[in-house]
């Protein structure tokens, strides 16, 4: 038998007086399921649980002040919801970093994890870090399905690659093997028509799209998901698009000891993977080849290489979009060659 969740119950409201500060807001933590929601709001011992429905959260944010503030760990489907009936009702929301209110859990010394504490952690964090942090911003409906078509065709790809790997060694299943490869090449192609067609309806996205094309080693599906990115995030510089991306380098020095940079890897790894391919390409390419071979004679390892050559391409392909101007190999080839 399923579980039964109690009825909202109203949040406590400041008290405003009139030509005073205006209070501080409310401020809430969720954690969220896939069937219904923990909630927790900050300083108070009080947490509930809601249906993770429409008509449920509705019926909640109804009870709380406007002014409030809503973070949530990003859970993909399970989430959007609430931040969107959130965001609708005019409260600022936070999507947050598993990874960070994890690690901010332990350096409170929190000793267990239950869904009443992820809530209660969540809340705190926020009051402690919202001044740096950037609240949610609803995703346009279009981007947001260029998205998540490109996030399927990353899933079929790799799919692809295991069923590939797991039937090599079955001499008896190649005939399947081939058939269901082919299905998958099919399927591929499908997406691959489909974002064509979804990017080529947007007048601006397709233009900064064929912008973006013409930096060597950025073809159709790296300039597709690069123009979803800018037309959807105000990056305020290239150095933030390259810690969006999570392949900026993580110092890891104390006193005089200087130890081994490695990348954050904090942002979207289908990003990276697909700046990965785009950096291998374009280290074949004329603007781009000798920086490589320099990046090589340095001593630098292949994969490390192709990383700086990804910055790179990043940081161009932000200054291509803004500028609006089209790539032009002789500005790379006067550059420092530097990552």
């Amino acid at each position: 038998m399923s579980k039964r969740c109690p009825p909202p119950q109203p949040i406590a409201q400041p008290v405003s007086c009139p030509g005073h500060i205006a209070p501080e807001p409310v401020i809430i933590g969720i954690d969220v399921a896939k069937d219904h929601l923990v909630i927790a709001q900050l300083n108070h011992s009080h947490v509930q649980t809601i249906a993770n429905t429409h008509e449920a959260i509705e019926a909640w944010l109804e009870g709380i002040p406007p002014s409030s503030w809503i973070a949530l760990e990003s859970t993909g489907r399970y989430s959007r919801l609430a931040c969107q009936l959130a965001h609708l009702a005019g409260m600022k929301v936070y999507l947050l970093n598993a990874l960070d209110v994890h690690h901010y859990a332990k350096a409170m010394g929190q000793r267990g994890k239950t869904d009443r504490l992820d809530a209660q952690v969540i809340a705190h964090y926020v009051a402690g870090q919202g001044a740096q942090l950037r609240p949610w911003q609803p995703t346009p409906v279009a981007l947001e399905q260029l998205r998540s078509l490109m996030r399927c065709r990353s899933k079929i790809v790799k799919a692809g690659v295991q069923l590939k790997l797991s039937l090599q060694d079955a001499p008896a299943l190649q005939d399947q093997a081939k058939r269901i490869a082919q299905q998958f090449k099919q399927t591929i192609r499908s997406i691959d028509a489909q974002l064509r067609a979804m990017v080529h309806d947007d007048p601006a996205l397709s233009q900064g799209a064929a912008r973006l094309q013409t930096i060597q080693g950025v073809g159709p599906l790296g300039a597709t998901l690069l123009a979803t990115l800018f037309a959807r995030v105000p990056f305020h510089n290239a150095d933030a698009v390259v810690a969006y991306s999570g392949l900026d380098p993580r110092p890891a020095d104390s006193g005089k000891k200087q130890g081994v940079r490695r990348l954050s890897k904090r942002g979207d790894p289908q990003m990276r993977q697909q700046m990965w391919l785009c950096a291998m390409a374009a280290s074949r390419c004329s603007g781009f080849k000798a920086h490589y071979e320099a990046l090589r004679a340095r001593g630098l390892p292949t994969t490390a290489a192709y990383v700086v050559i990804a910055r790179k391409l990043l940081r161009i392909a932000f200054a291509i979009w803004h500028s609006e101007q089209r790539f032009d190999p002789a500005k790379v080839m006067k550059q420092p060659q530097n990552g």
